[in-house]
């Protein structure tokens, strides 16, 4: 059975994804950093469902518990396939004349250092010059990597645009070893993460702005995602996919 690791896999994008891919037979690992209980009924949903998960706690901005995470993955005996890069923070909206140091450093490192410490240990795993059997990387970005996220959260925009970097960088680095890397750019998704920056419904004051006239949902995200993990899509990598609704 092919395993799957999702990180930030208690909620949003995350949680569909992780419930998707159990659903095509796929272990999924379901990271969380905070939200223990969410991810244990994601775990439920799934082993009702008849598939297999289980959770592991890490706050990927941490060197240390990304590693600790990834040793719990070989204890369980799981032989990882996938890792879905999803984990991710943003603040309150602001303005750059308002953004700290550490509000900026705290968003690169779970959004930036933490998507490179997941791809270094699960490229370990996969590589087959380490005696892996190849694999597949998807990288969550988002939209806001191209928009900039103006008068929002520039700091958030620019982690991603990073990722998008790391996307690339890291597909041409491991191709020859049996791994693929991509990258998927959600627009404006119905998710809790709205709430985190300050705005609950800003999904639906920007939806009359995309050329769809309508917020995406996670589930949407999620097929995108599935479909870049999967066989059909072996002959790509490097490339991102804008899930953003035209916009």
């Amino acid at each position: 059975m092919k395993t799957a690791l999702v990180t930030g896999g208690s909620r949003g994008i995350g949680r569909a994804t992780a419930l998707l891919l159990a659903q095509q037979g796929y272990q999924v690992a379901v990271n969380y950093h905070q939200r223990e209980a969410a991810a244990s009924e994601v775990v439920t949903l799934i082993h009702q469902r008849g598939g297999k998960a289980f959770s592991v706690q890490a706050d990927i901005a941490d060197e240390e518990q990304v590693v600790t995470m990834f040793r719990t993955l070989d204890r369980h005996g799981a032989v990882l396939h996938a890792l879905v890069n999803n984990a991710g923070i943003l603040f309150q909206q602001a303005g750059i004349e308002e953004l700290s140091a550490e509000r900026i450093n705290r968003v690169f490192a779970t959004n930036v250092t933490g998507a490179f410490l997941c791809c270094r240990e699960a490229v370990k795993r996969m590589s087959l010059r380490h005696g892996g059997q190849g694999g597949a990387i998807v990288n969550v970005s988002s939209a806001a990597a191209r928009s900039g996220a103006p008068h929002e959260y520039i700091d958030y925009a620019a982690s991603k645009g990073a990722m998008d970097t790391l996307t690339k960088g890291l597909s041409l680095e491991v191709a020859a070893q049996g791994i693929r890397v991509n990258g998927v750019r959600p627009g404006f998704i119905y998710t809790d993460m709205h709430a985190d920056g300050g705005e609950a419904g800003r999904v639906d004051r920007m939806a009359p702005t995309i050329p769809l006239q309508r917020g995406g949902e996670p589930e949407e995200i999620a097929q995108a995602i599935l479909w870049l993990l999967s066989d059909a899509a072996s002959y790509i990598t490097g490339s991102i996919i804008d899930a953003a609704g035209g916009r």
